[in-house]
């Protein structure tokens, strides 16, 4: 198992091609890119790793843990692993990350923030108390249960349903407790990122999904409304985790933006 920073890592592709990290949601999994693995590594040298709290990585988390804290843990695997500077994908929390090491570093040189925020729509605010409720209540089986709802459009979830039974039970088996869960959850709450101080030093291309049932679309692109150069994309279709309901429409929507 490779592991630097107190992260759990993974490389993929070329080992001379450009670096491209990739950082999921809350979830934290590098296991949530397998869909769009593929086809990112033919062009680049991929970094997917499991955030501090879930995962294989190092479990221990202060009693607050912020958005800020967990792009601190991205620059320090970055330094461990020798990375100067990347192209970024982050879904969701792993977007606001890219925000916060893109406002701490000039090491992002593109950034893709795919159905992130820069301020809690009150709508992702119900979903999340009551995603919490669950847990709290009726226990961690119930709130993974309940997660698809969130992720993915109906007919998706209809047609996937024994594959999420079976990611339900393993993502059970690794569960990180609920106290993990909670304290990231308060994060991405309590999140509010001082765009202000970004410049243009870094290409940003915001994603936005009409049928997210978590974040709504319009809050999602409106990440770019402080960026007068930010590139904003609206899909049609695919849910919250979209890149996993459509990768290949996904995968070149991104990779024309990298390569551009």
């Amino acid at each position: 198992m490779a592991e630097a920073a107190g992260l759990y890592y993974e490389l993929h592709g070329p080992e001379a091609a450009p670096p491209l990290i990739l950082s999921s949601g809350l979830g934290g999994s590098a296991t949530y890119w397998a869909p769009n693995l593929p086809a990112l590594a033919q062009a680049y040298r991929v970094l997917v790793y499991d955030h501090r709290g879930p995962g294989r990585s190092d479990r221990a988390l202060p009693d607050v843990v912020t958005v800020e804290d967990m792009a601190g843990d991205l620059l320090a695997l970055m330094d461990a692993l020798d990375i100067e500077s990347a192209r970024f994908i982050g879904h969701a929390l792993g977007g606001m990350i890219g925000i916060e090491a893109a406002i701490a570093s000039t090491r992002i040189d593109s950034l893709v923030v795919v159905n992130g925020w820069r301020k809690l729509d009150p709508h992702t605010r119900r979903c999340f108390d009551v995603r919490l409720d669950l847990l709290r209540d009726s226990g961690p089986a119930a709130f993974l249960h309940a997660q698809p709802l969130f992720l993915y459009p109906p007919d998706w979830i209809s047609a996937n349903s024994d594959r999420l039974a079976d990611e339900a039970a393993h993502q059970l088996a690794n569960f990180p407790g609920r106290a993990t869960v909670e304290k990231r959850i308060a994060a991405v709450c309590a999140y509010d990122p001082k765009l202000i101080d970004i410049t243009a030093t870094a290409n940003w291309l915001v994603i936005g999904t009409r049928d997210d049932m978590l974040v709504p679309w319009r809050s999602a692109v409106d990440v770019a409304t402080p960026l007068a150069w930010a590139n904003k994309a609206v899909l049609d279709w695919g849910g919250h985790a979209c890149n996993v309901t459509d990768p290949d429409r996904f995968n070149r929507l991104v990779l024309d933006f990298l390569r551009s």
